[in-house]
């Protein structure tokens, strides 16, 4: 542009080289310089700016565009722009006229807009999302100006925010929906099984309840059952060691044999059932193998002879830490299979130290057990498929006795056997490396299986009148000398006075009262500790503590003679038995 003279300046500003202003004519003159030179600036900016500008009337009329506002809306320059368009500036915007009219109010009221978004028409019809601020220019009035930013890509990621935000709310429904499903199904699992565990607590309490009762049964018909039976062996074994013909004693012996059948089987049922129940706690304490050996020798030394045996032991002075009561029966158990199975030969007990265990071994010379049968034979109700001795045939419940007796110790039971060379049976317990004080339940020595008890004054206390009759008749063929009584009122009465030297007396008596609290009153009464054997029916042995605490053995219904014989011996003193 070409520099204008100073002549024409001033004359345009009206200044003369005799004006009194004429002093200013160089400042006003870099003024003007420094305009033009901001608007040509401005223009530049207007032409090369990245965004769109337009100029319009506030009344209505396109003035001007810059051509990235003509690109944005897809035309090649801004003269095709301003021809498709024309001057009216509805025809920019989507909105058309409300749009322009509410744009107009609001820059009047506010001389500016900022960050209002509309839509305009592109070239090809279609409205294109932008971002527009307004402003009236100060140094054009009626003229405003408008800056545009395309966020047509801002929208649509918007638009897809949007659309992943209600997707991700649609499946946030569905999921909530099928949480709830699985809760309510939860739930109602979590009632059903409920209502299952409710049903087997009650079942549970129905069979706990079943075996109470059945258990409260058993041993009543145990007892009922017991009483006859123990009346029936004393009697025979009373007749037994009388002389008798030969016919009377054939069929003595064909009663005795049935009866201790009867016996076994009930007894072994009884013993069943307990260990099944979980009813046997051992009642752990130091025992002597060979005190043990003595008293089952004396109990079993009769059986043994009368079958053409022979019955030893060897003495050990080994002792064991164990419930002594159990390992007598285990040790019993397997003896009275070897007597019953050795048709000829002898049976031998014996007693090994294996580190920190004692080994109890049963031999015999009986038949042995093939290997395939061997494990077999410990199950209830199963036997060897050999002939009997003697005819004494069990039910097959011996060995499975035992090896129940055995789990209740920790302990295992082994067996050795040949076929026809005959059978090692043997049981581990722990070895004790103390000596134990004299344990009532077990012979202190051996005795002679026909000791006599001549002159022994023995008193009996039981409430079965059959009981007393037969204990009193197997006492008397004894040489003892007999007392007999119900309770312990009637006990005081036939005793006038004068101590007992041994005392049979039942566990449970008539109106609650116990064998054992008779006892302790008679020997209360006499200041004596009277020698004492305890006889039940009622295998649990409910006074076991208060039995061991006053030293008093137990013999179980029906008694055996042989072992009654024996715990007589020991309980009675030395000197006094004959």
């Amino acid at each position: 542009m070409p520099k204008p003279s100073d002549n024409t300046l001033a004359g345009l500003l009206g200044l003369s080289e005799q004006s009194s202003r004429k002093s200013h004519y160089r400042e006003l003159l870099q003024q003007l310089e420094e305009v033009e030179r901001e608007r040509n600036r401005y223009k530049w900016l207007f032409e090369h700016a990245t965004y769109g500008i337009f100029q319009a009337q506030v009344n209505g009329g396109i003035r001007r565009v810059n051509p990235a506002l003509a690109s944005m809306l897809g035309y090649s320059n801004v003269s095709e722009m301003l021809m498709s368009i024309g001057v009216d500036t509805q025809s920019l915007f989507e909105g058309g006229i409300r749009e322009v009219q509410n744009i107009r109010v609001q820059v009047l009221q506010q001389h500016i807009i900022r960050g209002y978004e509309t839509r305009l028409l592109c070239k090809n019809g279609k409205p294109l999302d932008v971002l527009i601020n307004v402003l009236l220019k100060d140094d054009e009035p009626g003229v405003l100006e408008g800056f545009v930013a395309d966020i047509s890509e801002r929208k649509k990621s918007q638009q897809r925010l949007e659309k992943l935000n209600q997707d991700l709310e649609r499946r946030v429904v569905e999921r909530t929906r099928e949480l709830q499903l699985s809760n309510e199904d939860l739930q109602r699992e979590i009632i059903r099984r409920e209502q299952v565990k409710q049903a087997l607590r009650e079942a549970k309490e129905a069979a706990e309840a079943a075996n109470r009762s059945k258990d409260k049964y058993l041993a009543a018909a145990s007892h009922d059952l017991l009483q006859p039976l123990n009346a029936a062996r004393l009697l025979i074994s009373t007749l037994r060691e009388r002389a008798l013909p030969v016919p009377e004693q054939h069929l003595l012996e064909r009663a005795h044999m049935a009866l201790e059948g009867a016996e076994d089987l009930l007894a072994d049922l009884l013993d069943i059932a307990r260990l099944d129940q979980a009813a046997v706690t051992p009642s752990l304490s130091i025992c002597s193998i060979y005190e043990m050996f003595s008293a089952l020798a004396s109990e079993f030394e009769q059986i043994a002879v009368a079958e053409g045996l022979r019955l030893s032991f060897f003495p050990t002075g080994l002792y064991a830490y164990t419930d002594c009561h159990l390992l007598t029966r285990i040790v019993r158990n397997l003896l009275s299979n070897a007597c019953r199975y050795t048709e000829a030969g002898r049976i031998f007990l014996g007693a090994r130290r294996r580190g920190a265990k004692v080994r109890i071994e049963v031999w015999d010379t009986g038949p042995g057990i093939a290997v395939e049968q061997q494990k077999a034979i410990f199950q209830e109700f199963n036997q060897v498929e050999r002939n009997h001795n003697s005819g004494r045939k069990g039910v097959g419940l011996g060995l499975a006795i035992v090896e129940r007796i055995a789990t209740v110790l920790n302990a295992r039971v082994e067996l050795r056997s040949t076929v026809g060379c005959g059978s090692c049976f043997s049981i581990e317990v722990p070895l004790s490396q103390q000596l134990s004080n004299q344990d009532p339940l077990l012979a202190k020595s051996p005795v002679a299986v026909a000791q006599s008890f001549h002159g022994q004054r023995v008193l009996v206390i039981d409430n079965e009148p059959d009981i007393l009759h037969s204990m009193a008749a197997l006492l008397l063929q004894w040489g003892c000398e007999v007392l007999v009584a119900m309770d312990c009122s009637a006990a005081m009465d036939v005793l006038a006075g004068q101590s007992p030297d041994l005392i049979i007396v039942d566990l449970h008596l008539d109106h609650g009262v116990t064998g054992l609290a008779v006892a302790a009153q008679l020997r209360a009464r006499f200041m004596v500790e009277i020698p004492t054997i305890l006889i039940t029916a009622d295998y649990t042995d409910e006074e076991q503590a208060l039995r061991k605490q006053l030293g008093i053995p137990l013999l179980t219904k029906p008694v055996r003679p042989g072992k009654l014989r024996a715990i007589m011996a020991h309980q009675l003193k030395p000197e006094r038995a004959q």
